[in-house]
């Protein structure tokens, strides 16, 4: 494989690289690569999850050494699951199988727990050295990557060490790679600043799209491009505003038919970003809309852009196009579908359904 082959996977289906040309760089000069993505096990998986899973598998084929970091410290600070550390590793291991299940080649892929990096004093000694290079009102400013408001430092200040570690794991891991939804993006930016100030590798970042909730979202005024998406997104914590990837195909069907889908826009329409971000992100994929030809009779889409142009032009209805979408997405969960039929996974699910937090 080229490097412009390796650049063209690694960049699709991304709304951000921070820097492009600093990749091209690195893909020139023949060297692996280290890349990584960092993620809380605090509960059910939902579909919006998909979308980094599929661009660790971009990564992968594109000779990427991944390192897929189990962050079951960070959780605990961030209250999931209870704080139970046990649980939180259960969870862990659940995530392993939904992306052996999606059809990601586990074994290819480097899991890294990080109570490992917790249990080496030199780690540690790293996240004091990041906090002494960083304001108080910058860290806290930065606590949005954990999907928590500013003031909830008030209440609680290990929430303020969480992105000093974000910042630390990537450091310490020795990563040239930065994978995560837009919404990591002051975790990524105040790394590449502490790093250049430290003499240590600036991470390249990989920022993926972020799933908006089915009820949809809006502008914020005043907000910049990776709060608002965070604002919106789709949480395990709002069952009803997730589609889970053991969802039953009706229970799919209804949550997709109830989903916001304003006629004609597609800006924070989480069905209209369900087609761009998983389902025509499959190659070869195609849309089929089966309607009475009264409404225009079937068609198929073969691109997102061809589907986004008659959406916009009001040549198809939300209706239909929910329809559509729903059978769509039960098929591409099959997968996932038949991991959660089994007993010991079963039982889990039940503990993990108890336990969710925010």
């Amino acid at each position: 494989m080229t490097a412009e082959d390796k650049l063209s996977l690694i960049t699709r289906n991304l709304v951000e690289v921070l820097t492009e040309a600093e990749l091209k760089e690195k893909l020139g000069s023949g060297q692996r690569l280290r890349g990584y993505i960092g993620y809380e096990p605090s509960g059910l998986v939902h579909i919006g999850h998909l979308i980094w899973m599929n661009k660790v598998r971009d990564l992968v084929d594109a000779g990427v050494h991944f390192v897929v970091l189990e962050a079951t410290w960070h959780a605990m600070i961030n209250d999931k699951l209870g704080g139970d550390i046990d649980l939180i590793r259960k969870a862990a291991w659940l995530m392993r199988e939904v992306m052996r299940s999606v059809g990601v080649d586990v074994d290819r892929v480097e899991f890294v727990d990080a109570e490992r990096l917790a249990s080496d004093k030199d780690y540690w000694a790293l996240v004091i050295k990041v906090m002494k290079m960083t304001s108080l009102a910058r860290m806290r400013r930065a606590l949005t990557i954990m999907g928590r408001s500013v003031d909830e430092a008030e209440l609680d200040t290990s929430k303020l060490i969480y992105p000093a570690m974000q910042v630390s794991d990537i450091i310490y891991l020795d990563l040239d790679l930065a994978l995560g939804g837009l919404d990591q993006r002051k975790a990524h930016v105040l790394q590449r600043e502490v790093a250049e100030r430290m003499g240590r590798k600036k991470v390249i970042a990989l920022h993926t799209p972020i799933l908006t909730g089915l009820s949809g979202g809006k502008r914020m005024e005043g907000a910049e491009k990776d709060e608002e998406v965070a604002a919106f997104k789709m949480s395990k914590s709002k069952a009803s505003d997730a589609i889970f990837v053991n969802d039953a195909p009706e229970e799919i069907r209804a949550k997709v038919r109830a989903a916001y889908c304003p006629p004609r826009q597609v800006e924070f329409n989480p069905v209209m970003e369900i087609n761009k971000y998983l389902l025509f992100a499959k190659p070869g994929f195609t849309l089929h809309i089966d309607r009475p030809q009264k409404y225009g009779g079937p068609v198929d889409f073969y691109s997102y852009e061809e589907l986004e142009r008659a959406y916009v032009e009001g040549r198809l209805h939300p209706a239909d196009l929910k329809e559509a979408t729903a059978e769509s997405l039960v098929r591409l969960l099959e997968g996932p579908r038949k991991l959660f039929e089994r007993p010991d996974v079963v039982q889990l699910v039940k503990v993990l359904e108890s336990k969710v937090t925010r």
